[in-house]
């Protein structure tokens, strides 16, 4: 649901800015639809809202992760606020969190992930595989990057056979999940010193 919600906000009037700087970025109106790309409101309760409207309740938003507790332990604000979302999903394609990049250069941090939820572990999810392992399987090769905007990018530009790590955090069940589908990893992370470190 928050996905689909995300999606559709970027076209939008208040999506104006998010769909601009990812145009900007160069992505086609195609691979913003194809990686479901959205936008998350810069209001406090928006997604909050919405959701309850549906039937969710603020505990099951907090469990998965959307939405946060107040510090004075008085009601719920989203977690995801002014910002372009990229869903992750599973193998089996399902969304399980959100990465989210702010859209302001004020705006801290410049990536928001998903904290862990009883369905997302960071170090056992690589970003686009449910979507790029059979072109993984193909070419019988992997190229790892940093994030969503690589791989998304390499994806627009007709290099299917990625998967991108949230940051440089490879892990040894990311190791094991690629080994079932290519024998060559190729790690093409960042040329900084976080890069060259991990």
């Amino acid at each position: 649901l928050a996905a689909k919600y995300f999606h559709y906000m970027l076209r939008q009037p208040a999506g104006a800015d998010a769909l601009r700087y990812l145009h900007k970025r160069g992505l086609t109106d195609e691979t913003i639809d194809e990686f479901r790309i959205g936008y998350s409101l810069p209001g406090w309760s928006s997604l909050l809202e919405m959701a309850g409207r549906r039937g969710f309740p603020a505990q099951a938003l907090e469990l998965a992760g959307l939405v946060v507790q107040s510090p004075k332990g008085r009601g719920h604000y989203d977690r995801f606020r002014d910002r372009a979302t990229f869903p992750i999903a599973n193998l089996s394609n399902r969304t399980i969190a959100f990465g989210a990049r702010a859209l302001q250069s004020d705006q801290e941090p410049k990536y928001l992930n998903s904290p862990e939820t009883p369905i997302y572990h960071k170090g056992r999810v690589l970003y686009g595989l449910s979507d790029s392992r059979d072109a993984v399987r193909r070419q019988d090769s992997v190229l790892v990057v940093e994030g969503y905007m690589d791989l998304i990018s390499l994806a627009q530009a007709g290099i299917q056979h990625v998967a991108a790590t949230s940051g440089t955090a490879l892990t040894e069940d990311h190791c094991r999940m690629l080994a079932r589908y290519a024998h060559q990893v190729v790690l093409l992370f960042d040329g900084d010193a976080a890069g060259s470190t991990a």
